[in-house]
């Protein structure tokens, strides 16, 4: 990847493709498209959230269905990262787990810069947030990072049709005919 190039890495619902440019962090999307599973029994899901419904919503913080089964799971092609397979997170740990996460892909691209004869040029976090349409609560739904890796390889495909191009472009400018 030459100039330019940016990879996308972080959670998301699919995988993507190498050298995509984005990928989300974010929950699994439920089969039935509606954020809940039916009535609420009142029983406590959550422990330790709070019991008062907000006007509006189906249950609180405590009883949300939702809430107890959002799962995470990473989007990218990267295999040395958490959350490769979907997973539980709190509403409460959602936060530092998607921070440590994207960290992970960082870590991942200034790794992959310097055993590429590379560099990173540009590194960008950015952390989603959403409402649960259940309850009310607020949560980190994912996470995005994309990197810009600048390589010096000559052997790089992108740099040999550069200069490929190059060539034919300068190819008989400096031509002495006095000689």
């Amino acid at each position: 990847m030459g100039i330019g190039g940016i990879s996308g890495l972080g959670f998301g619902v699919s995988g993507y493709a190498a050298y995509q440019a984005t990928a989300a962090l974010g929950p699994v999307t439920r089969a039935d498209n509606t954020g809940a599973t039916g009535a609420v029994s009142g029983a406590i899901k959550n422990p330790g959230e709070s019991v008062q419904k907000a006007p509006g919503r189906k249950s609180s913080p405590a009883e949300c269905q939702t809430c107890k089964e959002r799962k995470y799971q990473d989007g990218s092609d990267e295999a040395n990262v958490s959350f490769k397979a979907a997973a539980h997170v709190s509403p409460s740990a959602a936060g530092a787990a998607v921070r440590a996460h994207e960290q992970q892909h960082v870590s991942n691209a200034y790794k992959k810069a310097s055993q590429n004869n590379g560099k990173v040029l540009a590194c960008n976090v950015t952390l989603k947030t959403a409402v649960c349409p259940e309850c009310g609560r607020s949560y980190v739904a994912g996470g995005v990072t994309s990197t810009q890796i600048k390589y010096y390889n000559e052997e790089n495909p992108y740099q040999k049709d550069l200069k490929s191009s190059d060539r034919a472009k300068y190819l008989g400018n400096n031509i002495d005919l006095a000689g």
